[in-house]
């Protein structure tokens, strides 16, 4: 019997490795017989695409913390709409790379607005969808600074403090709601953080095991 469709979504700080999962979770969860839809977020629409280059690349542009998590709303709003409601309808497996909780953290706690406003503005973006899981990458801010070894966006370049507000935020909400958010120790190699992935999923979903 095939797994009937799940939300997933991969979190955390930037340089924690999430990214470099999406492939092998994907190859995994295919392994047991899922259709697996992945997507960005922001992103994966033309509308997505469009906010993601003014919210990431576009360093001339100064927005507000407000402006800035409104138009994540945006591109959210539009990822659901198209790509995510669609394939849970289909059965499908959906992995995204990132979604509400990013926006809870980094204009919340990192960012200084209020993180349950900003979750009353996400139910209203998304429709009320939640993640059935939240894999939570959690590493230390150090070892995270040193893996970004490429040209920064916007929002890696806020420095070592705004990613220690952010390190805080995230485990923060993960002791907020255990039952969702799954915190996974990123520090180790990718094939071991994979495994852990597959550990915390296989515990949660008894169908995958």
């Amino acid at each position: 019997m095939t797994p009937a469709g799940k939300f997933l979504v991969l979190d955390g700080i930037d340089g924690a490795g999430k990214s470099s999962q999406v492939k092998p979770l994907v190859g995994w969860l295919e392994s047991h017989g899922c259709t697996v839809t992945t997507c960005r977020d922001p992103g994966s629409t033309p509308a997505g695409d469009a906010i993601r280059a003014i919210l990431l690349d576009r360093h001339e542009i100064h927005l507000a913390p407000a402006s800035e998590m409104l138009l994540y709303m945006a591109a959210r709003a539009q990822l659901v709409a198209d790509v995510i409601r669609p394939a849970l309808a289909r059965g499908e497996w959906v992995v995204s790379d990132r979604y509400l909780l990013a926006n809870i953290v980094y204009q919340g706690h990192a960012g200084g607005l209020d993180p349950d406003v900003i979750r009353r503005v996400g139910a209203v973006a998304t429709g009320g969808l939640a993640p059935d899981c939240v894999l939570l990458l959690d590493i230390d801010c150090a070892t995270a600074a040193r893996r970004l070894d490429r040209p920064l966006d916007k929002l890696e370049s806020r420095g070592d403090e705004f990613r220690g507000r952010l390190r805080a935020g995230y485990l923060a909400e993960a002791a907020r709601d255990p039952e969702h958010i799954a915190v996974i120790d990123a520090a180790a190699e990718p094939d071991i953080v994979a495994g852990r992935l597959r550990d915390a999923l296989a515990a949660r979903f008894p169908e995958i095991r």
